[in-house]
């Protein structure tokens, strides 16, 4: 084989890789077997790597039927540890304190996590399969058969915050686009679609055209976590293993499990960025900004302009952000409270009209047992965000927050003259 292009080096000796995906001597070999089947060798290991897609009935049957021939040693599944333990107990909405999750600022990761979770959600209604199925059934099969089994992804909060801290403002703005337009996209895929899209050359281009547009999350996205869980299967012990795993990283995951990965890579690419200087310092300048214009105006500028300054930065923040409750349904009393202290939270860099209109929210109309026992069926359907009290709070933070940041850039318009 061709070494890979620098700076990693891939294995030539000990590589010993089959001509075909499914090995001759595989219990599985059959003509007619699909080619999301890769059987490998890498020293002493044989690696039996399944493409799958996570909503496909028929991935969910591929998966148990190679582990059933193959009987491996081990089993690894694309999951971390939080996803893992989402799949064991669909039931652990249960234990959400949703208060606690928005003082600890992680409101806008546990609405990330919920739009993509609906997304694939919605997709599956066509093939009548929960999204992740297969790699549950791959996780069950291990335990019935008492097989050590690997959590071999990177943590799904790593790989968002690293791919939110990595990029650019304007990328930023495409991620965040692209998260509020799974939300409420109605995209179905039935078996036959799903075949098609776990053919390589189709996920080839795919990659490809990700790559072309948005190399940066690509590489966060795919090509870390293709070396991260080749890594880890490269550690898991035992010397036959099943891995069952994305079709999208089935290419990039055969390519590193012959690649010499480092452990201080592994730690370099699982590591949480700092924020940039200009992060940190940007919800500080604007209050700044704002505060040292109302001085000027109010020693240098003409000071007639000033109360309409001020009544200018209440309304647009105030009305605004109450606007975005009104849209997220919110309470009465919810609306009220945006409009009084967006234009305050404004200014203060450390708190947000959202936190602030959320924890009101899931005061006064606080998410019931049920809302929390089928928070997972709601998010396949618009309608289900806005009825369901958990996801409503969680609309509330988004759109009072996103009103509040319009209001801010809307008022600099009367804000600039008062100089």
């Amino acid at each position: 084989m061709d070494d890979a292009p620098t700076p990693h080096l891939c294995h030539r000796n000990r590589q010993i890789m089959s001509t075909s995906h499914v090995s001759p001597s595989s219990p599985l070999h059959d003509d007619t077997f699909p080619s999301d089947v890769v059987h490998l060798h890498r020293d002493d290991k044989q690696i039996i790597l399944i493409g799958t897609a996570h909503i496909s009935r028929d991935s969910v049957d591929m998966v148990r039927k190679v582990i059933e021939a193959e009987q491996p040693e081990a089993v690894c599944v694309e999951l971390d540890e939080q996803r893992y333990q989402a799949i064991k107990d669909p039931h652990r909405w249960r234990s959400l304190n949703l208060v606690q999750v928005l003082r600890r600022g992680q409101g806008a990761f546990l609405l990330a996590n919920l739009a993509l979770s609906s997304f694939q959600k919605r997709m599956g209604l066509g093939t009548g399969v929960k999204p992740g199925e297969e790699l549950a059934a791959a996780a069950e099969e291990a335990e019935k058969r008492q097989l050590h089994l690997s959590l071999i992804d990177r943590s799904i909060r790593t790989t968002l915050l690293r791919a939110w801290r990595k990029t650019g403002f304007w990328k930023k703005l495409r991620l965040f686009s692209a998260l509020l337009a799974g939300m409420f996209d109605n995209t179905r895929l039935d078996e036959e679609q799903l075949a098609q899209l776990r053919q390589q050359d189709t996920l080839s281009a795919l990659l490809e055209e990700m790559g072309d547009n948005l190399p940066d999350m690509k590489t966060i996205l795919v090509d870390e976590r293709d070396r991260f869980m080749a890594y880890n299967i490269t550690q898991t012990p035992g010397r036959k293993i099943v891995a069952v795993v994305g079709a999208a990283h089935l290419p990039g995951i055969r390519k590193n499990l012959f690649c010499s990965i480092e452990e201080s890579e592994i730690r370099d690419i699982d590591h949480i960025p700092e924020k940039s200087r200009l992060s940190k310092l940007i919800p500080w300048v604007i209050p700044a900004v704002v505060l040292s214009l109302f001085v000027a105006g109010f020693f240098l500028g003409d000071r007639a302009r000033l109360a309409d300054a001020a009544t200018a930065w209440f309304l647009a923040n105030g009305v605004l952000s109450a606007a975005g409750s009104i849209i997220a349904l919110g309470h009465p009393l919810t609306v009220a409270t945006a409009f009084v202290a967006a234009p305050f939270t404004s200014l203060n860099p450390t708190i947000g009209a959202g936190f602030v209109t959320g924890l009101v929210q899931a005061c006064v109309a606080a998410p019931t047992v049920r809302d929390l026992e089928t928070v997972s069926d709601d998010l396949a359907t618009m309608r289900g965000w806005w009825n369901n009290r958990l996801t409503r709070v969680l609309l509330v933070f988004l759109f009072s927050n996103l009103g509040s940041t319009a209001g801010t850039f809307i008022a600099f318009h009367w804000l600039k003259d008062l100089i």
